[in-house]
Order: C-alpha cells, then structure tokens, then sequence
C-alpha cells in the first residue's frame, strides 16, 4: 500500500473486533513512531503499551476516558512527550512544550498509517484525565501526555467525513 492510499483509506475506528494485536505488529508501529523526525533531533516521545484488560478495566473503574467505546479496545497506545529533551539553547527561541507536542504528533502520525497499512484500525482520543492515567501507569509527571491511539482491528467501516477543500486550507 502506498502511503497516499494509507492517508485516504484511514479512518477513526470506535468498534474494535475482541482480537489481540500481535507482539511483531506492536513492534513494527513502534518501529514507524521511532523513525520520526523531530525537532534537534529530540526524540521526545515515550509510547506505553496498553494490551492487558486488567489494566484496561481499571483505567474503567478510575473514570479515565470520557468515551467508553476506549475500554472495549485491545490496545492502547499511551503517547508521551518529554519536553526536556531539547538542548538548552532550543528555549532561546522557542516553547520546548509545543515542540514535544509536535514532535510526538508527528511519530503518532507514523504509527496511523503505519496500522492502516497494516490492516489495523485507530484512533486519536484527547477526552482523558491525565493526571489518572499517569497515576496508575506509574508515568513520570514531567511527561505530557497530548493524546492516547486506541488500535485494534475495525468491527466496523465508517464512511469518510466531509473534508474542506484545498481553496479553504490553503490562506488565512
């Protein structure tokens, strides 16, 4: 599959089928994240694997994600930035938050196409308690936690959402 159609075919999946994501499949999304650029060559991203339903249940039983369809999921992807990774002289000129940010955006990006290529289905989920998930998965509290990716594979095929044109994305 050429990365194009990966970008065209990939959806947000909220219906997971009650299947495991293979060990080499997980290694093989880390593998794409990994290969990311990044800002100073920061690498700041840390990635916490999530395939065990006791955990998973007791993120559930602490109310850590406002969208219930993220409990049902065979894994989740926990996705952390460090911002403190950037050499001193990158907060001269710039937010060191933000450039963690965009750099684990930029590796998550990765691992989405990388799962749509791969036949799997995910999603972006921003709804969580931060402060909770950091909490039961021992993460260090210097780490921002932006988002979670939900992967499995789809139960269900949504159709495409309406998108703005090229005219619309293209000035301010």
């Amino acid at each position: 599959m050429e990365v194009s159609e990966a970008i065209k075919i990939r959806r947000s999946i909220r219906k997971y089928k009650d299947k495991e994501v293979p060990e080499e499949l997980i290694k093989e999304l880390l593998e794409a994240a990994r290969l990311a650029p990044s800002a100073y060559n920061g690498q700041p991203w840390k990635f916490k694997v999530i395939n065990n339903k006791e955990v998973i249940k007791e993120l559930k039983d602490n109310n850590v994600f406002k969208n219930e369809f993220v409990y049902t999921v065979p894994l989740i992807i926990v996705c952390c930035a460090d911002s403190e990774v950037y050499p001193e002289r990158a907060e001269d000129n710039f937010n060191t938050r933000e450039l963690a940010i965009g750099d684990v955006s930029i590796a998550s990006q990765n691992i989405v196409l990388r799962a749509t290529e791969l036949g799997l289905g995910t999603c972006y989920v921003g709804l969580l308690s931060r402060e909770k998930i950091k909490k039961i998965l021992n993460i260090p509290e210097k780490y921002i936690i932006p988002y979670v990716i939900t992967v499995g594979y789809a139960d269900e095929k949504p159709n495409p959402t309406p998108r703005k044109s090229i005219e619309e994305i293209r000035s301010l």
